[in-house]
């Protein structure tokens, strides 16, 4: 299976609605595995602003992760307007304050410190 761009990604998870989680942490896996900066290197329309910025933060956060610079464009693309706790569990919002990585923090985006961890 081919690996999607950031691009792709975003087409793919506003089309799998609540299970957006599939195409994104596929992302995640590819661009870890084979540290494509291809995959990354064009940025998406801005048009959702939660997606938007968690991928932006994402990209940045595995640039990060793997020695990688960041493409300029993840710049360009704002924080969310509300804060996002994207677990969706209120007794879960406190620890996700304190254990959010700076690059998603920064985006008021709001995840576990394993986020992007997988089993």
């Amino acid at each position: 299976m081919k690996e999607r761009t950031v691009r792709e990604v975003k087409t793919a998870i506003l089309e799998y609605g609540q299970d957006w989680r599939i195409p994104f942490m596929e992302f995640v896996d590819d661009f870890r595995r084979t540290r494509n900066c291809r995959l990354i290197e064009k940025p998406f329309p801005l048009s959702d602003e939660n997606i938007d910025s968690l991928l932006a933060s994402t990209v940045e956060y595995l640039c990060d992760e793997l020695g990688i610079e960041a493409p300029d464009w993840v710049w360009e693309v704002p924080s969310c307007k509300a804060p996002w706790f994207v677990s969706g569990y209120e007794n879960l919002k406190a620890i996700s304050i304190a254990e959010s990585p700076v690059f998603f923090r920064r985006r008021k985006i709001f995840v576990l410190e394993n986020f992007l961890s997988r089993a």
